[in-house]
């Protein structure tokens, strides 16, 4: 105890503050990397004259090696720390995003997105890691949201800053100027990233010794919520892919309109997840159920009025006021598992619950591409509304409170 009595209350704070920002800008460049993908597909499908199913494998094929990356980069992280892998993950994806700009063909660019996968793959669970060991537990869903919050504002970000570069200078030239931001965005996370709170200071208080990783990875609880993100996660997914395309072809606007229209659900999201952290820490981190299927049963209310609305604007305005609602619950949903985990085994657990949330990205660009192909973008879009309810569903059977949220020691 005698170092963590050293430690004063404005320490951890600017702890938890500069790593939450650190990492803030390292997801900012994560999406607007995955996001620019989305707003180039048109350019790059009528360049190398792609069908939508083609296009969808393309976020696909980056979301398959995304998701069987989430367990080794958690199990990483938890045994050579989160710095390291940080930096080599950021490394990695701009090595890729760079290489995107000289594909030569759909075998090219799935290749190139594949390994752009793994490079993105082994982050989320250095950065939950990173930031478990610096932030305290009662504060902790309150700075995930905050970190996961700048998804959305790089998702958001993204069309505003693609589209006019892929009109200025094209598409491949897009890749190589975010390649160059990723890498120094790497250096600043290298130099200013704080030391880890001490142990005392980080752990849950009701963990007497963290649990086996065996056990973590065996856990009912964590796999639950891994179900619970991959039918909510669906929802991000879709919207990210297909809506640039939609208001492009579907509804006729110019690439600048479209960009700004892509962009608004996504930064209006950006506040909701963070006023959803705060929320949840404050009035219900012991009854998230409560919290969480409302929310998502009004968020799919909302996709209704949206696939009805016959211009862009009403599609936009109710696709955001969607996407505000699911904002909202984002941190009911990632918050119980972000509390109750063990830093000691945060990359691990929190890998296994993003494995959910990827097996979306897998599955959900290529089938909405298909709909597209076999009937219409009402019928992909349709298909987000039933995801949202499954969530729902599942939201009402995953643990509430940090005690339910138990680990078996293996035998």
């Amino acid at each position: 105890m005698g170092l963590a009595t050293q430690i004063t209350p404005s320490d951890v704070r600017r702890t938890a503050t500069l790593t939450v920002g650190l990492l803030m800008g390292v997801w900012v460049i994560d999406y607007v990397d995955r996001v620019m993908v989305a707003v180039a597909l048109p350019f790059i499908g009528q360049e190398f004259t792609l069908t939508k199913t083609e296009q969808g494998w393309l976020i696909t094929v980056f979301s398959l090696v995304y998701l069987l990356c989430q367990i080794p980069g958690g199990l990483l992280a938890d045994r050579f720390g989160s710095r390291r892998l940080l930096v080599t993950s950021l490394a990695l994806w701009s090595v890729f995003t760079a290489l995107t700009g000289l594909a030569w063909g759909l075998a090219a660019l799935l290749v190139i997105r594949a390994l752009f996968g793994v490079g993105q793959g082994i982050f989320p669970g250095a950065s939950f890691k990173a930031m478990a060991e610096r932030t305290t537990p009662e504060r902790r869903a309150t700075a995930a949201g905050a970190m996961l919050a700048s998804n959305q504002l790089g998702a958001g970000l993204a069309p505003l800053v693609v589209a006019p570069l892929l009109l200025a200078v094209g598409w491949r030239h897009t890749f190589w100027v975010t390649a160059a931001v990723g890498v120094l965005i790497g250096l600043l996370l290298w130099a200013l990233l704080p030391k880890p709170l001490p142990v005392e200071l980080s752990e849950p208080v009701q963990v007497k010794q963290a649990p086996p990783l065996a056990a973590v990875l065996k856990a009912p609880a964590v796999w639950k919520f891994a179900a619970l993100f991959c039918a909510t996660n669906m929802l991000a997914y879709g919207m990210m892919t297909w809506v640039p395309s939609y208001l492009l072809e579907a509804k006729g606007i110019s690439l600048l309109k479209t960009g700004v229209f892509s962009a608004l659900p996504s930064l209006v999201m950006t506040v909701t997840t963070i006023l959803g952290g705060y929320l949840f820490d404050r009035y219900f981190s012991q009854r998230a159920r409560l919290y969480v299927v409302p929310l998502l049963l009004c968020t799919a209310a909302l996709l209704v009025p949206m696939l009805m609305a016959d211009t862009a604007e009403g599609f936009t305005l109710f696709q955001t006021l969607a996407m505000a609602v699911a904002g909202l619950s984002t941190m009911g949903i990632l918050g119980m598992p972000v509390r109750a985990l063990p830093p000691a085994v945060i990359g691990s657990g929190m890998g296994v619950v993003n494995v959910g949330g990827q097996i979306a990205g897998v599955i959900t660009p290529v089938l909405m591409g298909w709909l597209v192909d076999r009937f219409s973008y009402t019928a992909a879009f349709g298909l987000l509304i039933g995801t949202t309810v499954l969530g729902a569903l599942i939201a009402v059977v995953v643990p509430q409170r940090a005690e339910q949220f138990t680990f078996k020691e293996a035998s």
